[in-house]
């Protein structure tokens, strides 16, 4: 009996240790997102190598909408936006005298004002690849038409010629394409301006927001980043309005233009996810401080962004925002498409997000950031006018 009861002790012992080993060697669970609401998305694109998120990011809001609008799915030509924006850029580039910042990067107004003034087109129409490439490459034509731009300006003839712009347009023709006329598109044809009006979108519907504490709330002034070439105005929201219009648009089934930073190192394509993580040594047990404070900076920032499973995240408050955005560490760096909201194991809500950066990655093209890098790294935001709520339209007088 005292053998059988020695034999079952050293049982248990290297039970437990198998246990303890199983507990050590288990993989982190990681992210895990369940859908809260969900809308109606075309597929994702590809911008490739080429600074034209803003119209990707545009095109994929207005396919959204005609879509909530119970409209067959359309794939819109993004480079049609790009097309007028470069084109109308160089006369006010030409105009300041290079007093503007000119390159291939623009706005969400850029592509709403390219269909108020000229119409829209279908991608079959007008795809913007004629140099030989089957994906877009825009390195060469940046360098061509900035390089034009500026020896315009150098005015070596001591007045501008007639013929400056119809020579800046020529190129944008070698490049992407002669303007059509006409088209033909599921068997009508339609001129860019017929095709646009066709979409029944109303451009006026359609309006900036954003929130910083440098201009007064609830009025509207022009965003001061160097691609708003087109001086668009954003109405200014306190941040709390800023959230409750992010939640009630989902919610109400529109989707949201999100202009964003995603240079911070809470943003991982890789992982599928954006964060903004933040070690809070209050909620932590004596063995993880006393494991936190025994590691180097550099472990630390390992830790934080280990993408593993999901961590504490910083407050964000007006005050962090706008000293982000006056330090420049967040700036107009990408555009995406916000189309739904989840949340994680621990319940917290992120938003789902649309990319333009092709079907790969962890979500195919898709990536999950959570209410704190939304808070915090937003530019501005479009959405339909529609979608924000009552109280706060009245406010701003919409």
């Amino acid at each position: 009996m005292k053998r059988s009861l020695s034999l079952t002790i050293i049982a248990c012992f290297f039970a437990l240790l198998v246990v303890g080993q199983e507990k050590e060697t288990t993989p982190p669970a990681g992210y895990q997102f369940s859908p809260i609401k969900e809308l109606k998305i075309t597929p994702v694109k590809d911008q490739n190598r080429s600074g034209t998120c803003w119209s990707f990011s545009t095109v994929a809001f207005l396919e959204s909408e005609l879509l909530r609008m119970g409209k067959p799915e359309v794939d819109l030509s993004e480079m049609w936006a790009v097309r007028y924006a470069y084109s109308d850029k160089a006369t006010k580039f030409v105009r300041l005298q290079g007093g503007l910042n000119f390159g291939g990067g623009g706005s969400f107004a850029d592509v709403i004002y390219v269909l108020r003034n000229y119409g829209y087109v279908p991608e079959v129409a007008y795809s913007g690849l004629q140099y030989g490439q089957d994906k877009h490459v825009h390195g060469e034509l940046d360098a061509l038409l900035k390089d034009y731009v500026d020896g315009v300006i150098k005015n070596p003839n001591k007045q501008l010629s007639t013929a400056w712009h119809k020579g800046f347009d020529g190129i944008l023709d070698a490049y992407l394409g002669p303007v059509p006329e006409k088209f033909t598109y599921n068997g009508k044809e339609y001129s860019p301006k017929s095709f646009g009006q066709s979409l029944g979108l109303n451009p006026d519907d359609y309006i900036s927001l954003t929130s910083y504490t440098h201009h007064p709330f609830y009025s509207k002034f022009i965003l001061e980043v160097p691609d708003n070439w087109i001086w668009e105005e954003s109405y200014n929201l306190p941040l709390e309005d800023l959230k409750r219009v992010f939640s009630a648009s989902i919610e109400n089934g529109y989707t949201i233009a999100w202009g964003s930073d995603v240079s911070e190192k809470g943003f991982s394509y890789n992982n599928g996810v954006a964060v903004v993580p933040e070690a809070n040594t209050s909620e932590m047990n004596e063995s993880e401080k006393l494991k936190w404070s025994s590691k180097t900076e550099k472990e630390r920032q390992a830790m934080l962004y280990s993408f593993d499973k999901p961590a504490m995240e910083k407050t964000i408050t007006q005050e962090l925002r706008q000293k982000a955005f006056d330090n420049y560490q967040t700036t107009d760096d990408h555009g995406m498409l916000i189309y739904g909201s989840a949340k994680d194991q621990n319940g917290k809500l992120y938003y789902m997000v649309k990319n333009s950066w092709g079907a790969e990655g962890k979500y195919n093209g898709n990536f999950y950031a959570s209410e704190a890098f939304v808070l915090y790294k937003t530019m501005n935001i479009m959405v339909h006018k529609n979608a924000i709520p009552a109280d706060i339209r009245k406010k701003l007088g919409i």
